[in-house]
């Protein structure tokens, strides 16, 4: 199969394909992997591959022979590496699969390589010592953003048309936005976390998917929604399957717009105009549209302390569990500065504060939930800006504790956060484009508790509206040559 053709179908496409007989599993896996070969040297997404291990029957699911990527954190394959892209955690090989792990094998999808994260998935730029910086394919000279950096960038560069990636306050939505991709971030307690993430972050982590196409993220989540036994989180199930609710109309929806983030920060006017467009959009296509403001339930500045002690809390419990593992020391040869810094600051985190923390969670989550029950969906920006330069977000954090690199990553994306406090669905759509930059530009939508399905109905709805899927970055597999190994 060659690359052109490869790259032409998103993943429910590819899964078509085998599924009548057209091309086999094993020649997509080839594709694929000789999509990596190609082009992976100028993007660096995906840290590790390997040859197909699974062979699943064409037709058995909607994804069924789907080449796929698995972030390099959360989720654990059996026999492979994930070291949370850190030193600490270098060698470090999983001893069976997780349950997520479990349910990509029983979609069908084939699973051939693990994508770059920053260290410990606690940055929303994938520059990690561990692999090196993975650039942006639109840019090499920018982000694509994170914590799943590498999933975004070998999705947007066709080296799959689907990956695996997490979400604890942007790192789906982000990366999305960066490199031009649909990305969801699920309702708290949709996917299992479980059996060793069950509490990382305290309900603020997410699993979930990044694509080009909406279909190929409904298809996902269909597949790998619902609980295991003993999660410390539920969602109720849907009422039907997401690929069924992405045909179906949204009906006129009540959207709130809102354009400044709770931090205040500026917000450069190449996004300002895409999500005023995006807002001139959903008004043709029959949705009232309002400017609101939406409340927080606490300040700013107490939002950015509580998921400071939440965050470098969990991060002392990793660094402490992996130094311990290894027998590594915790110092600048094993950890990053920020990280170190996370770290001192989070083992001075006292019980009473965490608690507090998980007060302000649930204050945060009762108030945003509040303002559903008037209005369907927010619109806001993803990020304030188009995706920096590699190397910018360390400048000016040299010398930042915990909770000043927390605030520094929450300066670079404020709008996204809030929906991982309060549990609620959200999504990165790639309707901007910045003509000055040639850089994709994200409008985020949120929605409701559990109300995924009005998110992947209007997600429809836009694309068919203002298709983005002929936007193609300047690193593409389609136009390397090859065909599969």
């Amino acid at each position: 199969m060659e690359l052109h053709e490869y790259t032409q179908y998103d993943a429910v496409g590819l899964a078509g394909l085998a599924a009548r007989g057209e091309v086999t599993v094993a020649e997509l896996a080839d594709a694929a992997r000789a999509a990596i070969a190609a082009v992976n040297p100028r993007i660096n997404a995906v840290v590790e591959s390997w040859p197909a291990e699974d062979a699943p029957v064409p037709g058995s699911t909607p994804l069924a022979g789907v080449p796929f990527l698995i972030k390099d954190l959360a989720v654990s394959m059996k026999g492979k590496r994930v070291e949370l892209g850190s030193r600490l955690a270098a060698g470090n090989v999983a001893g069976e699969d997780s349950f997520l792990m479990r349910r990509f094998r029983r979609a069908g999808l084939v699973t051939l390589g693990r994508t770059g994260t920053p260290e410990f998935a606690y940055s929303t730029t994938t520059e990690p010592v561990l692999y090196g910086a993975t650039r942006n394919p639109w840019d090499l000279t920018r982000t694509p953003g994170g914590s799943s950096g590498g999933s975004a960038a070998a999705v947007a560069a066709g080296l799959t048309p689907l990956a695996h990636a997490t979400d604890a306050a942007g790192s789906i939505r982000v990366p999305a936005a960066g490199t031009g991709l649909f990305g969801l971030k699920p309702t708290r307690g949709r996917v299992s976390l479980g059996p060793e993430a069950d509490e990382v972050f305290n309900g603020l982590a997410v699993h979930g998917g990044l694509s080009r196409t909406v279909r190929d993220s409904a298809a996902l989540l269909d597949l790998i929604q619902g609980p295991e036994t003993g999660d410390p989180y539920f969602a109720e199930r849907p009422r039907r399957p997401y690929t069924e609710e992405i045909t179906k109309e949204p009906g006129r929806l009540r959207v709130g717009l809102v354009t400044t983030p709770w931090s205040g920060r500026a917000v450069e006017p190449a996004v300002i105009e895409a999500t005023l467009a995006a807002a001139r959009l959903l008004e043709s296509l029959g949705h009232q549209v309002d400017v609101t403001t939406v409340d927080l339930g606490v300040s700013w500045e107490e939002f950015v302390l509580a998921n400071a002690r939440l965050w470098s809390a969990n991060l002392v419990q990793w660094i402490d569990g992996f130094a311990g593992a290894f027998d590594r020391p915790v110092d600048r040869s094993t950890v990053e500065p920020e990280m170190l810094a996370s770290y001192a600051w989070g083992r001075k985190v006292s019980g009473t504060e965490f608690v507090h923390a998980l007060g302000v969670r649930n204050r945060v989550a009762r108030a945003i939930g509040a303002h559903f029950e008037t209005q369907d969906v927010l619109l806001t920006p993803t990020l304030p800006e188009v995706p920096v330069s590699l190397g910018t977000y360390g400048r000016g954090a040299e010398h930042a504790d915990g909770l000043g690199w927390l605030e520094h990553l929450f300066h670079r994306s404020p709008f996204t956060a809030a929906f991982n406090v309060a549990g609620t669905p959200a999504m990165s759509v790639p309707l901007g484009f910045d003509p000055a930059t040639a850089m994709p530009v994200g409008v985020q939508f949120a929605a409701g508790y559990g109300r995924e399905d009005v998110l992947f109905r209007l997600a429809a709805q836009l694309e068919k509206a203002a298709p983005w899927a002929e936007r193609k970055p300047a690193v593409w597999a389609g136009a390397a040559r090859g065909t599969g190994l």
